[in-house]
């Protein structure tokens, strides 16, 4: 079982904050969208908010930029941080996007209404970084929590390698939940066949 660990310490060097993710055994894949879009059907796009153009070089100050600042704005601005070979895992699909075509495309699909990523704890890494984050979802109660772990090409100083875990979809059954109330169809997940990834990426 794969999966990504936040560890925060304090400043006695004790460990204060632990939020462990397993990769979710079941991927829904394209549904996952569906399902969002169907759960914010309703909601009404919000303004752009002005931000000030950046160009962050530590790992961290990246992330912290794209999603506290960027976010929602500029899918352009976005882009300009991720590598021409990026390899993008997220947990919720069965296969990666490669290349920035590929994740542009992710990347749009899940821009939307009703949708805001919220980054929460975050650490303080150069050449990567890992953040934990809740999506809050217009028109439903619970929040869907998560992990990031993002990591640099050194030489393009560019974002070459995403593994997002989303918690499971059926601990709580958030989406799950969600799915079989919006459409039951989307209530069924299929696992992930053992052995399927080489690698572990």
């Amino acid at each position: 079982m794969r999966g990504t660990t936040f560890v925060e310490l304090n400043e006695r060097n004790e460990i204060e904050y632990i939020c462990e993710i397993p990769e979710p055994l079941f991927k829904p894949g394209d549904a996952t969208r569906q399902l969002l879009e169907a759960v914010t059907k309703d909601a009404k796009p919000k303004p752009k908010v002005n931000y000030e153009i950046k160009t962050p070089t530590k790992a961290s100050d990246i992330a912290s930029y794209l999603f506290r600042e960027v976010q929602g704005q500029s899918i352009e601005e976005a882009m300009r941080f991720f590598d021409e070979n990026i390899f993008y895992r997220d947990f919720n699909f069965e296969a990666p996007f490669e290349g920035k075509k590929q994740v542009r495309t992710f990347i749009e699909d899940f821009t939307f209404p009703g949708i805001t990523f919220q980054m929460q704890k975050i650490d303080d890494g150069v050449l990567s970084t890992c953040f934990t984050w809740k999506v809050i979802l217009e028109g439903a109660d619970n929040a869907i929590k998560g992990i990031s772990f993002y990591e640099l090409n050194p030489e393009t100083n560019l974002i070459s390698y995403v593994r997002d875990i989303p918690e499971s979809a059926i601990k709580p059954p958030i989406l799950g939940k969600l799915a079989r109330f919006v459409r039951p169809s989307l209530g069924v997940f299929q696992a992930v066949p053992l052995g399927s990834r080489e690698g572990g990426k």
